[in-house]
């Protein structure tokens, strides 16, 4: 039934795909709610966009210093595709038509007349002046803002109130911007210590146990790294929901024992550690659904709370927020994916990728198809705070990360990269057992209430959990490849403070921490090296380990001071609504945007001027040379990524496999 449901779902998409930017519908709106009834959409022209090119990230703009800093390998790389898990979209070179990401800046346009794709767009990342002067200009003092107090504020249950029927279904079935709003009742929250939402409320369960109704929705706990974490000033909250056959037995009672057991059986196969003795289909009245590796059922359901950081939120004080892992109250946005159509990545090569046809959606109910099988809804901050549906521009920019290839009769835009498992990342990485069947709560965050604010404000409780290929912690490979804390490859005053502290030449490092050199390319080149050295010397004597073997706060947890600072640069994003133009800022474009390369590496503008030691990248060059070139007009930078220099040589890795070990293990200290 579940199956049939979603297959009518994806061809009456299929069916009014042609309408135009104002969807609309001559029949009656349904008199009862109808999942999937009425859930049209129509086509937008992503050239028309203000950024056309939202699908790229600001993060794939950055210099690398020399190669020093490869944090390209997290998302464009082909281990998920070379092992069967979910992707079509290897991006490390194993297919020409999209090249190896990890060395070249190979943005191409989606044809001959587009407008380039390797101008970056993202002028709050880049210029973040300007998005000050943006916000002086509304009559705005932004030094004016309590960000405690704002991130403190509920803006989520105001949110799901408006979503009309039954929250036990994906769709609300009735014409609403808020139809698609996921079912999950921030009241209900924090979930309970085996990762089960529970309600109080009959009206949000789907059936009983002996404690209270169950909602169906179970939080994931995972290895987080540089995208969403409290130094970056987003956190996550994820959740999972399959459809009510998966919590059934054969005669169609409930049993919660039962549905834990199709959860973990699909944890397995989504991780790609399938057992010999584990069925091959799923059980109770989910049978006929069988095991794939790498794959969702149909109806499978995520949300994905985006909160503000607020580090004395560790969900023991709920005054202050009831969520953990310095999860603030006020949400930032809320996401939410629709497994409704089957798809099958091995039946589509890589090089039939569509983007640049429409991206198919509807701006006034906030959700777009991503071209391989999911429905992305999201919701997000009005100039008040208040959360609204997004635009489908907007919304391109996560399909720029969830998504793979299709060819269909009726084709839609596709993107996403090379690190997902069936357009998701953060289940693939859930930690292995019940301690990932939890709330997220960043390595066990513990706040220090005595913490002054500009000093670190607690301490993680749990250790760096091992690469399953690497055989080592992730944060510290991410350390030793990125030499920064996210994907900007950006080190912040607090860390720099930290490391310069500890890494000392009496403390049996080869020199001191050093500053970067900006007085010449070289010097610059030069002092990158040794830092990226020296974190290699940290991490192998486990000095980013506390005595207790957990990962040293200071790497984790920005101080209160810096976290409201951060909050405040994003809130004037909020104010001003420019969400097409970046929703990273920082308090001055990042140092990974200036052009500090040698003479003999120089870029130059896409005019031929050259760019000038320090200035800010705004662009790259092309490919200009053969109109009938497939790279015609794509970029052709080098990245200086070195291809002969693989990992732990130099920092090329291709095969960058985003699983961590299971059973778990974690660095330990001498």
């Amino acid at each position: 039934m579940r199956r049939k449901l979603a297959l009518s779902l994806i061809c009456h998409l299929l069916l009014t795909a042609c309408g135009t930017d104002n969807a609309s519908s001559t029949n009656p709106p349904p008199s009862t709610p109808e999942p999937g009834r009425g859930l049209i959409g129509s086509r937008a022209n992503p050239v028309l966009f203000r950024n056309p090119y939202p699908q790229i990230p600001a993060q794939c703009y950055i210099e690398t210093s020399h190669g020093t800093q490869n944090a390209c390998q997290y998302c464009h790389t082909n281990a998920p595709y070379q092992a069967g898990l979910g992707n079509n979209n290897p991006q490390a070179g194993l297919e020409a038509r999209i090249g190896n990401l990890q060395l070249e800046y190979a943005f191409a346009p989606y044809d001959n007349t587009a407008p380039l794709a390797t101008i970056n767009h993202w002028q709050n990342t880049l210029q973040p002046e300007a998005l000050r002067q943006a916000v002086l200009s509304l009559g705005i003092d932004s030094t004016h803002w309590d960000m405690q107090t704002y991130i403190r504020q509920d803006n989520w249950q105001a949110a799901f109130q408006q979503r009309p029927a039954s929250p036990t279904t994906w769709d609300a079935g009735l014409p609403s911007e808020w139809r698609l709003f996921p079912g999950l009742d921030p009241a209900d929250l924090p979930a309970k210590s085996d990762g089960f939402v529970r309600s109080v409320q009959a009206k949000n369960g789907i059936f009983q146990d002996e404690q209270t109704w169950i909602t169906g929705w179970r939080a994931i706990n995972f290895m987080p790294y540089g995208i969403f974490t409290p130094m970056t000033g987003s956190v996550s909250g994820i959740y999972i929901r399959l459809p009510q056959p998966f919590m059934q037995r054969e005669d169609g009672s409930f049993d919660l024992n039962l549905y834990a057991q199709n959860l973990d059986l699909l944890e397995r196969a989504i991780q790609g550690r399938l057992l010999a003795t584990d069925p091959t289909h799923y059980v109770g009245k989910a049978q006929t659904v069988a095991v794939q590796q790498g794959l969702y059922p149909l109806g499978t359901e995520f949300a994905h709370p985006l909160h503000y950081v607020d580090v004395q939120a560790d969900g023991r004080d709920t005054s202050i927020s009831p969520f953990p892992g310095t999860r603030s109250r006020r949400v930032k946005e809320v996401r939410y994916m629709y497994k409704a159509q089957d798809w099958f990545p091995e039946q589509h090569r890589p090089s039939e990728k569509t983007e640049g046809t429409g991206i198919y959606g509807n701006d006034s109910q906030g959700w777009v198809d991503n071209g391989a099988g999911w429905l992305l809804a999201g919701f997000i901050e009005d100039k008040n705070g208040a959360l609204r549906p997004q635009t489908r521009e907007e919304m391109t920019q996560c399909i720029g990360c969830h998504s793979g290839i299709q060819r269909t009769e009726f084709p839609t835009f596709t993107s996403g990269t090379g690190n997902t498992i069936d357009s998701t990342w953060a289940f693939p990485r859930k930690f292995d057992g019940q301690l990932g069947w939890q709330e997220m709560n960043y390595l066990a965050y513990q706040a220090n209430p005595h913490a002054s604010p500009n000093t670190t404000p607690g301490q993680a409780g749990q250790g760096d959990a091992h690469n399953r290929q690497l055989g080592k912690g992730e944060l510290a490979y991410f350390l030793e490849t990125v030499v920064g804390v996210s994907l900007y490859g950006d080190m912040p005053a607090s860390i720099e403070d930290w490391l310069t502290r500890t890494i000392r030449q009496a403390s049996g490092y080869t020199a001191d921490w050093v500053a970067i050199n900006r007085q010449t390319p070289a010097s610059f080149q030069q002092s990158q090296a040794v830092r990226q050295r020296l974190l290699r010397e940290l991490t192998a004597k486990k000095a980013y380990l506390s005595a207790q073997g957990w990962v040293q706060g200071e790497l984790l947890y920005p101080p209160q001071q810096a976290a409201l600072a951060a909050a405040a640069r994003y809130r004037q994003v909020v104010v001003t609504q420019r969400y097409h133009l970046g929703k990273d800022v920082f308090a001055e474009t990042p140092l990974s945007y200036r052009h500090y390369r040698l003479p003999s590496e120089a870029l130059s503008k896409l005019d031929g001027t050259p760019y000038q030691t320090g200035e800010v990248i705004t662009e790259r060059p092309i490919e200009n040379d053969d109109p009938s070139s497939l790279t015609y007009r794509a970029g052709n930078s080098a990245t200086l990524i070195e291809a002969s220099r693989p990992y732990p040589q130099g920092n090329y890795n291709p095969d960058y496999l985003p699983l961590l070990s299971a059973p778990l293990h974690y660095e330990t200290i001498p």
